[in-house]
């Protein structure tokens, strides 16, 4: 015969465990992606700079207007989309002049090889004037500390 016994039903327990493999796959992806893209957000030309113990200027809304001057005398401008390309003074000054008449501040700094033609360098500033700029504006680089004092 027959014995009147309920029927138990199993339950699964509900797994409270997170899969974090997808999370690490992710992660990883970013950072190689970090690894590749961040050489390339160093812009500009590079130069050395003269040292000096001149007070930091204080950054603004806007990204500063720098000209460069490599050590062969090239010029070349920050802004635009060939900024590692040289630019002739004249092709310069319309294109400072263009970026000037949309901005409040027009202070251009120029960011000179220690090893530049120091005329290259008078010639740009002269021209910068010329162009309707009212602060020049010299970059440098604060002098390495060392031991001794």
């Amino acid at each position: 015969m027959y014995s009147a016994q309920p029927i138990r039903r199993v339950r699964k327990k509900r797994m409270s465990e997170i899969n974090v493999v997808p999370y690490i796959d992710v992660m990883l992806v970013l950072l190689v992606i970090f690894m590749i893209t961040t050489p390339l957000l160093s812009q500009g030309i590079s130069v050395e700079l003269p040292q000096t113990n001149a007070k930091p200027i204080t950054p603004k809304d806007e990204e500063p207007l720098i000209v460069t001057v490599d050590r062969d005398g090239r010029y070349y401008l920050n802004l635009g989309e060939n900024s590692e390309q040289a630019l002739s003074t004249g092709k310069l000054m319309i294109r400072i002049k263009a970026v000037l008449r949309h901005r409040q501040d027009n202070t251009v700094y120029v960011k000179g090889d220690k090893n530049a033609n120091y005329g290259k360098v008078v010639v740009l500033m002269a021209e910068l004037k010329q162009a309707g700029v009212e602060q020049v504006g010299l970059v440098t680089r604060m002098p390495e500390k060392s031991g001794r004092h």
